[in-house]
């Protein structure tokens, strides 16, 4: 089951762009890459901070994924 954005984010779904963008700033440098090198989870669950930031930091995208 797909998680959701704002829980991916550490946020609220009231969040403010502000608060948004540093939930993504936490979460990309627990998961990233660099850091957890070999560990294909954290590679999962960093395409899956980045794939919510890309859609909840664009208006128009997260107004569409608030509708569903």
């Amino acid at each position: 089951m797909a998680q959701d954005y704002y829980d991916i984010l550490g946020v609220s779904k009231s969040a403010t762009d502000s608060e948004i963008k540093r939930g993504y700033r936490k979460m990309a440098n627990k998961f990233h890459p660099d850091k957890n090198q070999g560990d294909s989870a954290a590679e999962a669950k960093f395409k899956d901070v980045s794939k919510a930031y890309e859609t909840l930091s664009d208006p128009q995208k997260r107004r569409m994924y608030d509708q569903f």
